[in-house]
């Protein structure tokens, strides 16, 4: 394990993905996961994941599912987990809007009124902080909060946001995710939102998701983790939120992440460990070492900087010819990003 979330031994920048020998939920006690992406796409489970999470469950380890998404409450997901096979329960689930409405009980008076543009996680996040939600920027508001609303959410909803932070109303937002992962595909997020009230006004929300600090600080609070693993398909906002919060991460590619994002990730995305699904919480990782003559090698493969560009031989799991492609860019690359082109080497990998 790492000391340092996103950085190498010693503290320098990470040019690398890390070995394990011991199975990651053996290595860690808790496992931070994201949900969009990582445990299911729209209404049904990603590949693996019931059977991955039922099985590090059993060895010990503990499973928190940490969502930006603000729209469901934690016992809405918990019962959705559940019905996937995934037994849970709402406390194991923690969302933004459980981070934004901390943040808003922090500086509002105890049962403020606080304009809401969202869903129900929301409302029911600012109720357990005492707060009262109200639907008009007529109301008095003492803040606004914006989260996700689902694609029913009314464009007056902005309008109304609009006009309380145009009269200087507080204005914070769950997370600035442009964009979700669906089952028909990729759709505009809480972010994309976000923007539509900055443009109409000029202000600028204070932000509670992932990767900023009001998130993490929500998660080991409700948590109680000691060594969390942060379990994530996002560059910037799992992986960069373990980055700031000091932890380990595995990044999963069953959502919005491709290979080509991974190699040309600057160092604050950079993840510990790399892998297919949640079927690399149950195993070891293979160590990325250095090879004679340059490049750096994993399983079969061996990967290095030629002609300009990023070069892959030999064969294997493409998996472990990603991680060396990985060591190889992010060596290059050091504390900036890589631009070289990657693209024949990825495509023999297929990721």
């Amino acid at each position: 394990m790492s000391q340092t979330a996103g950085h190498g031994a010693g503290g320098s920048v990470r040019t690398r993905p890390e070995g394990s020998s011991r199975a990651l939920s053996e290595a860690y006690d808790t496992a931070l996961l994201d949900l969009d992406g990582v445990v299911y796409a729209g209404g049904h489970a990603i590949a693996y994941a019931v059977e991955s999470l039922g099985a590090a469950r059993e060895g010990g380890m503990h499973l928190a599912y940490v969502t930006n998404n603000a729209l469901r409450t934690p016992d809405a997901v918990a019962e959705h987990l559940t019905e996937l096979g995934i037994a849970t329960d709402a406390s194991d689930v923690i969302t933004s809007a459980q981070a934004v409405a901390r943040l808003v009980s922090e500086q509002v008076p105890e049962g403020a009124r606080v304009l809401v543009i969202g869903g129900e996680g929301l409302r029911v996040a600012l109720r357990e902080r005492g707060l009262e939600p109200v639907e008009s920027a007529d109301d008095d508001p003492a803040a606004v909060v914006q989260g996700y609303g689902g694609p029913e959410l009314a464009w007056g909803r902005f309008a109304e946001a609009s006009y309380a932070v145009a009269r200087g109303v507080p204005w914070f937002a769950s997370n600035t995710d442009l964009t979700i992962p669906s089952a028909r595909g990729i759709a505009p997020g809480n972010g994309a939102a976000v923007q539509v009230v900055r443009i109409a006004t000029g202000a600028e929300p204070q932000v509670a998701g992932k990767p900023l600090p009001p998130m993490h600080r929500e998660t080991i609070l409700r948590t109680g983790a000691e060594r969390p693993l942060v379990v994530g398909d996002r560059l910037d906002t799992d992986i960069e939120g373990a980055f700031s919060g000091g932890v380990d991460s595995l990044l999963v590619l069953t959502g919005v992440t491709d290979g080509a994002q991974l190699v040309a990730a600057r160092p604050e995305h950079r993840p510990t460990y790399v892998d297919t699904d949640l079927r690399g919480m149950l195993t070891g990782q293979p160590e990325v070492a250095p090879v004679e003559g340059g490049g750096f090698g994993c399983g079969g493969w061996t990967a290095a900087v030629r002609g300009g560009e990023l070069a892959l031989d030999g064969d294997g799991e493409a998996m472990d010819g990603l991680r060396a492609l990985c060591a190889a860019a992010w060596t290059e690359a050091g504390e900036g990003v890589c631009e070289l082109d990657a693209g024949k080497a990825l495509s023999r990998l297929g990721v």
